[in-house]
Formats: structure tokens, C-alpha cells, sequence
């Protein structure tokens, strides 16, 4: 399968941040059969590439000890062309710049942003290192989700900052939904969780990774040391289910 195409804007890379890197590493390799190669500890801190087919889909990193209250999370990155010009942009539009825009080495320019609900949001200026090289299959990330307490704020918030050209998908009472782009084109999507996000849980973005049976997927999860939280469930896009692995970072799996 071709390199994905990446929009600005448009989600580009996602990350894990562990407390157990090693514990991850066996776990997401097993799962999804992924490959991996350090980073030069100096220059990129020990960041890890996974890699499915020789191709890169994700990143892993160890908490440091001033991280060790976080809980261990996956994080969407959106590309960017100027990283410091969207941080104006997240400010100017009620957002919050967590971590500005700092320089990768020769990979890229990243950030951490929260948006205008409060949900932390990741952006990558590509140089060398230029996104993610597989998705939608096997062992990829194959959809960025949005669930967001304040919907309406949300979806002005990526159509201004990151000029997201929006459908709304859904607009029951019951299910409010956007994407970024329109039916199998859209890359990414918005959802009103006001109604069942519990207080004390902000709103957040979560990744879903293809895999070939869903069903089987959850039974070597679990015993690789994975709770189920949700489902499985069929839905008209296909069989679903959310997880979290053994130290509780939060994933879903879609067939």
C-alpha cells in the first residue's frame, strides 16, 4: 500500500507515553507485530519508531519522573507547515500551548496543545522524519476520534486553527458527529460526549488500529495482560472494541 497522503492539518503520526516502555514494546509487538529501533538517547531522548512491514506507524516513549503522576496515554499528532504560527492560532482561539513548538533534530519541529474543550492535541512540522508510512491496515492506526465535552467549541476551534474542511455526519440529539473531509475520504472525526464523558475525565482524543478479527484480537490482548472496556461491538464501519493495555493507556481496535 502507497505512503498515506498528509493534509495539513490532517492527523500525521500518534505516540504512546509509558511508564513501562519495555512492558509496551512486548505487548504492542505481539498484538500488532511491530518492529523497533531506538533513537540516539542525546540527540531524541531514547524515542522508539514502530515499525509494521518495514513501514513506520507509531512512536513510544518513557515517562520521565516528572510525568510519573500522567496516566500512560496515546497522543494524535496533526501536521503542521509552521508549527509556530498554529501556536498563535491554538492561543488566539481559545486554546492552550501546553509544550511550544521545540526542534526534533533533522525529524521535524513538534508541540502539545490543548484545545478550546481541553483536550490535548499533538502537532508535527515534518522535515525528514514526514509521518507515519502506513495506515488503515493491519497493525496502523486507522481513525483519530475526538470526544469532546463542548462540541460546538471543538469543531470551530479545527476548522479555524487548523483549517479543517468539516461534514457534519450525524446531528440527532443522540449523536452529534463531524469529520475532517467527507465519507471515505475523512481522516478524522468530532463527537458530542457530553452526555457520558464522566466529569472527572476531560475531554480527549483516542486512536483506533485496524486489525484482521477483532474478536481474536481481544483474546490475545487480554492475555498479553489488556482489559477490555467496551464491546466488542458491530457498528456500520465494523467490528469495534476499546482497550487498555497493562499499564491502562487506552486504545481502540476496529476490523
Amino acid at each position: 500500500m502507497p505512503a498515506p497522503e498528509i493534509t495539513p492539518g490532517a492527523p500525521c503520526w500518534i505516540d504512546l507515553m509509558t511508564s513501562d516502555i519495555t512492558k509496551a514494546r512486548e505487548f504492542y509487538g505481539e498484538l500488532f507485530g511491530w518492529e523497533y529501533e531506538t533513537g540516539d538517547e542525546e540527540k531524541y531522548g531514547g524515542y522508539t519508531t514502530a515499525r509494521k512491514n518495514g513501514k513506520t506507524v507509531a512512536g513510544l516513549m518513557q515517562k520521565d519522573a516528572d510525568q510519573a503522576g500522567m496516566p500512560d496515554v496515546w497522543s494524535t499528532y496533526l501536521r503542521s507547515d509552521d508549527a509556530e504560527a498554529t501556536a498563535f492560532a491554538v492561543a488566539a482561539n481559545g486554546g492552550q500551548v501546553h509544550m511550544p513548538p521545540m526542534d526534533v533534530p533533522e525529524q521535524g519541529h513538534m508541540a502539545i496543545f490543548g484545545d478550546a474543550a481541553g483536550a490535548a492535541i499533538g502537532v508535527w512540522q515534518p522535515r525528514e522524519m514526514k509521518g507515519y508510512e502506513l495506515v488503515a491496515e493491519p497493525g496502523a492506526a486507522a481513525w483519530h476520534e475526538l470526544h469532546t465535552k463542548d462540541y460546538d467549541a471543538a469543531v470551530k476551534f479545527y476548522e479555524e486553527v487548523f483549517g479543517w474542511d468539516t461534514d457534519v455526519m450525524s446531528d440527532t440529539p443522540d449523536f452529534r458527529y463531524t469529520t475532517l473531509g467527507a465519507g471515505d475520504s475523512a481522516k478524522a472525526g468530532i463527537m458530542d460526549a457530553s452526555g457520558y464523558l464522566p466529569a472527572d475525565v476531560p475531554s480527549n482524543w483516542q486512536v483506533y488500529f485496524n486489525v484482521e478479527d477483532a474478536d481474536a484480537s481481544i483474546e490475545k490482548a487480554v492475555s498479553l495482560g489488556a482489559t477490555v472496556i467496551d464491546g466488542p461491538e458491530d457498528s456500520p464501519f465494523g467490528r469495534l472494541a476499546s482497550l487498555a493495555d497493562p499499564t491502562g493507556a487506552m486504545f481502540k481496535i476496529i476490523a
